[in-house]
């Protein structure tokens, strides 16, 4: 983006072209030519889809979303080895950051006699950084929280069930053209939430999601979307699609489908405005 933002500085007419879309139209071998051909015969199709060019502002949202997905990375790590060190010596917790304290507490007890001396040095070390993550991802997050509340489209995305702060500046950092969308479907299929087709004479047959988009922006729809549905069988304003699919389809199943329709929700909101409008209560009747 960086260099598309220079040379479009100079009057010239930069487009950015997805590398995956260029290798069918490389001939063979891997040379500077080879690949200059394939981009400049790429560049004339009328059916090919380019990038937008990211400005600064964008790039830097993004960072700080990475940033703060690298830290999480990194201390689950570190609390998964801290965890596994302590099971060694027969301390043993539940999976989960909810159990760490308790863990901390054990490492930092000079009078517990179940960790030797040496054991209980190294395992201070980890301690000490997996908090120092904690309170870096606590004021990434705080900041996050602060942006989403002053931009409009961020405020209108969370107006959405199992849109969050995290998820809206996610969309903002990564979506900065939504009308490059010919259609809600077309924003769902680039996030990877739409079947694959494995289609051949005259039969359709569509398999499971393409996962062809920003894995960490589909994560993010997928845990709000479980979000939701642990609270859909009691919500009589849920949709019954919902509630049917529910019924007679594995939670995980329902739970691409709903990450799939916030997604539709989303590039209505981002392209038509206004916000998120829950549906009025469904009579028995009206449900059947």
């Amino acid at each position: 983006p960086y260099w598309a933002r220079e040379i479009a500085a100079l009057g010239h007419e930069v487009r950015l072209i997805p590398p995956a879309y260029v290798k069918p139209f490389v001939k063979r071998g891997k040379t500077d030519a080879a690949d200059a051909e394939a981009i400049s015969e790429a560049v004339t199709r009328k059916t090919m889809r380019f990038v937008p060019i990211k400005t600064a502002e964008q790039q830097a949202a993004a960072m700080v979303l990475k940033t703060r997905t690298l830290l999480v990375r990194q201390r689950t790590q570190a609390a998964n080895a801290w965890r596994a060190h302590l099971a060694e010596l027969g301390i043993i917790a539940t999976a989960g950051l909810a159990k760490v304290e308790a863990l901390v507490a054990i490492i930092r007890d000079e009078t517990d006699a179940r960790l030797p001396a040496a054991a209980r040095f190294a395992l201070r070390a980890i301690a000490d950084e997996i908090e120092a993550s904690a309170d870096q991802i606590e004021r990434l997050e705080r900041a996050i929280v602060v942006e989403t509340k002053h931009d409009e489209d961020m405020r209108r995305l969370t107006t959405i069930p199992g849109v969050g702060a995290i998820t809206a500046a996610t969309i903002k950092a990564l979506v900065p053209d939504p009308g490059g969308f010919k259609s809600a479907r077309h924003f769902a299929a680039w996030l990877g939430l739409t079947p694959r087709p494995h289609s051949s004479g005259g039969k359709e047959r569509l398999g499971r999601i393409s996962k062809m988009g920003n894995p960490e922006l589909r994560s993010l729809l997928v845990v709000g979307a479980t979000a939701v549905l642990r609270v859909v069988r009691n919500d009589a304003r849920a949709r019954p699609w919902l509630k049917a699919l529910l019924a007679t389809r594995p939670f995980k199943v329902a739970a691409v489908a709903q990450a799939n329709k916030t997604a539709r929700i989303i590039w209505a909101l981002l392209n038509k405005g206004g916000t998120y409008r829950r549906p009025d209560p469904l009579t028995a009747a009206a449900a059947v």
